[in-house]
This record gives structure tokens, C-alpha cells and sequence, in this order.
């Protein structure tokens, strides 16, 4: 599934599109255009491509679009694919999977998405967005969590407080930081909230650097009978913020 790490290498694999201008757009899937008419941004010119969180901006001399992957979305660029595979979703390059394209002076972008969970906005509010994972300060990030009784691990994964943060990459933030995801988000005391700080740029790095939200220490366990990496115990499955989270009862706390 796209999460940060694998926004930040379309991201990455867009850069090459800047400068180009937009010829045309090709909307098969007329249910994946969630805002405004993608055809405004033909005759501009690309002049930056960016990432907040897990969305993905691309910038005209004209108006931006923004493109949210969901659960199995992928990019392609002038035919290459930002990640070689997704986990839990079908890597299949079948035609009826692309839902979104723009035709370019030289080579396309597609977006391509089995489950059509993702979509694509004309100038999207990124207000709604909190700081970015990736570069989110500790006072920030104590400030995204204050007063809050939800589960720390739902906080985290509330793209309106902190951007970036999915399922994968916050299990293995919090084991890192030895925090139990079923506290409540606003008991961290400073020197936890700092370290979950430092546990969350070291994690997101590490996952770009691997390949993706999916190369964790943690995540080769996540599955029945798994132990932890770093003490060997059980881990424990939950159900937390509505999403299946697996950590350590006996570090995690």
C-alpha cells in the first residue's frame, strides 16, 4: 500500500516532468477526478512536482494537481513505474487499471490503480493536511497529539494532525519507540513525545532508503505466532483506529 515512502518515490521519479507541458489528459474513469475538471491544466507547463504526507502535488503555471493514491494506487512515468510492486494489491499493468493520465510534450504520467481507492483533485486544499512526517519537529509533533484521549496510534494516522502516516509505517514507528499504539495520544510525557519524534524521522528514512513502507524490522512478524525483534516475545494483534495493528506487549509500553 503507498504510504509516505512510496509517495516520495513517485515524487522523486516525477521530478523529470518539470518543464514539460501538458498536451493532454485522458480520464477513463471519470468516478477517480474528485475535484474541479482535469482538462484546465492542458497548454500549462509543469513547474514543480511535490509531496505532503501521502499526496502527491504537481505544479503549473496554472492550476495544481493533486493525486491521492489510496490503498493500491502507483505512478508511471514516460512507462516506468515509481515502485516495482505494492504490498496487498494487484501489480498487474492491465490498460483497465489506469484511471488518470497526462499527456505530455515528451512522455506521459498514469495513474494506475486496481481498487480505484485513490483519486485526483484540481486544486486541493492542503489545509486540510497537518505537518509533513518526514519533517515534522518534536514540538510539532507533541502539538499534533496534545489533549487527545484517541489511541496514539490512531492520532498518527490522522492525515489532518500529521500527513504521511499509514498503517505499516506506524506500527513500526511506535515499536521502534517502544510505545504501546493503545495509549492515549495526549498522556506522552516530553521525553516520550521526543522520542517518538526521533523514532519517526529515523523510521521514514530508513523505509525510503529500503524501498518502502513495507521493509520495517517489525513487519516480517506481523503475521500469527510472530516475535519481536529486538526481545523475542510474542507479539500481540489488535484492532486499532480500525486498522489490524501488531506490536509488543513486553517493550511496548
Amino acid at each position: 500500500m503507498p504510504e509516505l515512502p512510496e509517495v516520495e518515490a513517485y515524487r522523486r521519479l516525477a521530478e523529470r516532468i518539470v518543464g514539460r507541458t501538458i498536451v493532454g489528459v485522458d480520464m477513463p474513469d471519470a468516478w477517480f477526478v474528485k475535484q474541479g475538471d482535469p482538462r484546465a491544466l492542458v497548454g500549462h507547463r509543469v513547474t514543480g512536482v511535490r509531496r505532503r504526507g501521502k499526496v502527491l502535488f504537481v505544479d503549473t503555471d496554472g492550476p495544481t494537481l493533486g493525486v491521492r493514491f489510496g490503498m493500491t494506487g502507483r505512478l508511471v512515468v514516460d512507462g516506468t513505474p515509481g515502485v516495482d510492486a505494492l504490498l496487498y494489491s494487484s501489480n498487474d499493468a492491465r490498460a483497465g487499471y489506469d484511471r488518470f493520465a497526462l499527456r505530455l510534450s515528451r512522455g506521459t504520467v498514469v495513474v494506475r490503480d486496481p481498487r480505484r481507492l485513490g483519486g485526483v483533485f484540481i486544486d486541493p486544499d492542503e489545509r486540510r493536511l497537518g505537518p509533513d512526517a518526514l519533517a515534522v519537529s518534536a514540538p510539532a509533533l507533541r502539538a499534533a497529539l496534545a489533549g487527545s484521549e484517541a489511541p496514539l496510534k490512531a492520532r498518527l494516522m490522522d492525515q489532518a494532525r500529521l500527513a504521511g502516516v499509514g498503517n505499516l509505517v506506524a506500527d513500526e514507528v511506535l515499536w521502534r519507540a517502544r510505545l504501546d499504539p493503545s495509549r492515549p495520544a495526549g498522556n506522552l510525557t516530553g521525553d516520550e513525545s521526543r522520542r517518538l519524534a526521533r523514532a519517526l524521522r529515523a523510521t521514514l528514512a530508513a523505509l525510503i532508503e529500503r524501498g518502502g513502507s513495507h521493509m520495517g524490522d517489525l513487519m516480517p512478524e506481523r503475521r500469527p505466532g510472530g516475535r519481536c525483534p529486538r526481545d523475542g516475545a510474542s507479539l500481540v494483534r489488535r484492532r486499532i483506529g480500525g486498522r489490524t495493528t501488531w506490536s509488543c506487549p513486553a517493550c511496548q509500553s
